[in-house]
């Protein structure tokens, strides 16, 4: 039995503040060879904060537009669809934006390292293919690529939502056998013109935004889906400090990792249970990031917290996180090309992060204040006054 929450459907804090996190960590990751990368989510646990945000954005996605489903309608359907198409076009963005930065490097420093990372280089090696792939999805370039597997899964949200509010339990089952098949055969959406496939993998990948997608649909009706259990809690807690002597403790990361081969090799199962591949969102990673969001959202000092002045400027990221997304992640290449020119030093970082990050709350602050004068404007609007009704015609027509 699912567990009431006290309260309701309202915009839950939680969700903007570790949307905002998420998006600091990720920007920090994307410059790299920083100290400051050091201290980012994924050097505690299996999963980093690209799950997260997914997971985050399913729950999002349910608190949205779960509520146009309840009487299921193609304008519904179009909301969700009409974000996909945005998000679709951010990352056309992103990825021009990504390619004129790595030719100004070149052009104007004689740094050319760009042009080599990143999968720009295939602009050189297969200009045709690249034009064709890029539109197509199946060019992306690195540090752009989770825009692509969103709007992806978007497409078909309209779908999981009417499972989600009809047969929440039958839609996870399926969720996690399609994500199973998906490992056993190395199922995925294909590259082209590389080989491969998306490195942000959808058929997997899915399974954390379903997650993400039924909290948010229970929540959108003011309860939990999955309730508060203490021993779930503890399990939770259990697996997260494992991860984290895992990663931290040389034997016992050693004797884990030793364990896992022998589960895999010497007892045949199969690799998206053992292993901590990212495209597939393997066993370690998912469990990981579900442990995490669990036993957070369990905890009533998380609440009080999102509540608090200190959490307001994740939060305020975390209100506008595609703008704020699109404007890390061109600015994760500028970063990246001055470290290129200039080398790795540590006040030369710290600046450069602080310069980025000063940059997205401050485009989060201007979205924040259009959103709330376009909305002050509209309450000021007068209402429209009610059209006459017409003149009565008669059933063999006006005279």
């Amino acid at each position: 039995m699912r567990e009431q929450s006290p309260h309701g459907a309202g915009r839950d804090k939680r969700l903007d503040m570790f949307r905002g996190l998420a998006l600091v960590m990720i920007f920090i990751n994307h410059v790299p060879g920083t100290i400051w990368e050091n201290f980012t989510s994924r050097n505690f646990g299996f999963s980093d904060a690209a799950e997260g945000f997914v997971l985050m954005s399913g729950i999002a996605a349910g608190l949205a537009y779960s509520k146009g489903f309840w009487e299921p309608s193609w304008a519904a359907a179009r909301k969700v669809w009409r974000r996909a198409w945005t998000l679709y076009l951010v990352h056309l963005l992103t990825t021009i934006w990504a390619i004129a930065i790595s030719a100004i490097y070149a052009l104007k420093f004689a740094s050319t390292q760009l042009l080599h990372e990143n999968q720009v280089w295939v602009l050189f090696q297969k200009p045709l293919g690249f034009l064709i792939g890029v539109p197509a999805l199946t060019h992306q370039l690195g540090y752009t690529n989770i825009l692509p597997l969103y709007a992806t899964l978007l497409l078909v949200t309209p779908l999981l939502i009417i499972a989600a509010l009809r047969w929440p339990r039958l839609l996870l089952a399926g969720s996690i056998l399609f994500w199973a098949l998906t490992g056993q055969f190395r199922l995925n959406l294909p590259n082209y013109p590389n080989p491969g496939g998306w490195f942000f993998n959808p058929l997997a990948w899915q399974i954390i935004f379903v997650f993400g997608l039924l909290t948010g649909v229970a929540l959108k009706k003011g309860r939990r889906f999955v309730p508060i259990l203490p021993w779930l809690q503890a399990l939770a807690a259990g697996y997260l400090i494992l991860a984290l002597l895992w990663l931290k403790v040389p034997f016992i990361y050693d004797t884990m990792n030793h364990f896992m081969r022998v589960l895999n090799r010497d007892l045949g199962l199969p690799f998206y249970i053992t292993a901590f591949d990212k495209t597939f969102a393997t066993v370690p990673r998912l469990l990981h990031v579900l442990a995490l969001a669990y036993l957070l959202s369990t905890l009533a000092s998380v609440r009080r917290l999102s509540a608090s002045s200190w959490a307001e400027p994740f939060a305020l990221l975390g209100r506008h996180a595609l703008q704020v997304f699109a404007t890390g992640t061109i600015l994760c290449f500028v970063m990246q090309g001055v470290k290129d020119v200039a080398g790795d030093r540590f006040i030369l970082d710290t600046f450069l992060l602080s310069v980025g990050l000063s940059i997205q709350f401050l485009v989060a602050w201007l979205a924040d204040r259009w959103k709330a004068e376009s909305a002050a404007k509209a309450a000021a609007k007068p209402a429209a006054p009610a059209p006459q009704a017409a003149p009565a015609v008669r059933a063999h027509g006006a005279l």
